[in-house]
């Protein structure tokens, strides 16, 4: 089968970028970069990082051939207030759960796929299993992991969902994609709490995103500067030049942002009630921020507001 076809029926599905990577290789290059991070602790408590299986894709389907990375822009153009009142969601949790956007899609491509031949196997991910997507989107060309670990692709910036496609198909693949951050540091340089430790290399322990995200803890480290953000954190990609330069609106009207996530208040977060926090973000990918945890991120960005006046 060839890969110009499958490439289109990407794009007719309503995907943005597309790439092939074989998965027939001796050694996996980001394992080693994987386990230098694990033993430098930046993982927090992220144990699931751990999975032997991130380190090699075979262990996650044998049979695997061949890699399909796919892309899909989320960016819409609002920005987040400066309010001291307010806090401040990750643009990638505005709108509708990407999981289920990305999951329908794929499901389709994959469904196509088995069905262009007898013995085509396939299987679909959403940041569903142990798989380094980032370095598999590389890999397949659609763009480059940046200084601060998201991928860039040169016609969207970074404000992508990735998805992939696990095939027994030996497909031709695409070269992988070349590194284009420079000399630039502005990631670096606006990261309020230092969480890029160096170039390409975050430490999920000084991290607002993981903090407010992963972080299970009653409360969350005193001296964390949060700048109000409540669920993830979008400092360092609203900062890169790529994204200044080359980000579009997605077309995609499920991305759209809902009204109560742009601009939430956070006295009213830290007393949001359970059923607030339910009907707020059903069908939402900030649902795994559980309520408990959403009213302590709003008290700890009023905490780091006041320490910042002192």
């Amino acid at each position: 089968m060839r890969s110009a076809d499958i490439k289109q029926k990407v794009l007719e599905i309503g995907f943005d970028l597309v790439g092939i990577a074989s998965a027939n290789q001796e050694n996996y290059p980001e394992a080693d970069r994987l386990k230098a991070w694990l033993a430098m602790g930046y993982h927090a408590d992220m144990d699931w990082m751990t999975n032997p299986k991130r380190q090699n894709i075979k262990e996650l389907m044998p049979s695997v051939q061949s890699v399909i990375s796919v892309g899909l822009n989320y960016y819409t153009p609002q920005i987040h207030t400066q309010d001291d009142r307010t806090g401040k969601i990750s643009r990638y949790g505005w709108g509708r759960d990407y999981h289920r956007i990305l999951g329908k899609k794929l499901k389709v491509l994959s469904l196509w796929l088995e069905a262009q031949g007898q013995n085509i196997q396939t299987r679909f991910y959403v940041d569903t299993a142990p798989i380094a997507e980032k370095a598999w989107a590389q890999r397949a060309g659609i763009g480059w992991i940046g200084k601060h670990s998201n991928l860039i692709s040169r016609s969207h910036g970074s404000w992508i969902f990735l998805g992939e496609i696990l095939t027994n198909l030996i497909l031709e693949p695409d070269q992988p994609h070349a590194e284009h951050c420079g000399t630039c540091t502005r990631c670096l340089d606006a990261c309020p709490t230092g969480a890029i430790a160096e170039p390409f290399v975050v430490d999920a322990n000084r991290c607002i995103a993981y903090h407010t995200i992963e972080n299970k803890s009653e409360s969350l480290p005193a001296n964390l500067a949060l700048d109000n953000w409540v669920a993830g954190c979008d400092i360092c990609q609203d900062v890169c030049p790529w994204n200044q330069r080359f980000a579009q609106a997605t077309t995609i009207q499920d991305f759209q942002p809902y009204p109560h996530n742009l601009a939430p208040n956070l006295l009213e977060l830290t007393v949001i009630t359970d059923q607030e926090w339910d009907r707020n973000f059903t069908g939402s990918a900030l649902r795994r921020i559980k309520p408990d945890r959403l009213r302590r991120n709003a008290q700890a960005a009023i905490n780091a507001n006041k320490t910042a006046k002192d």
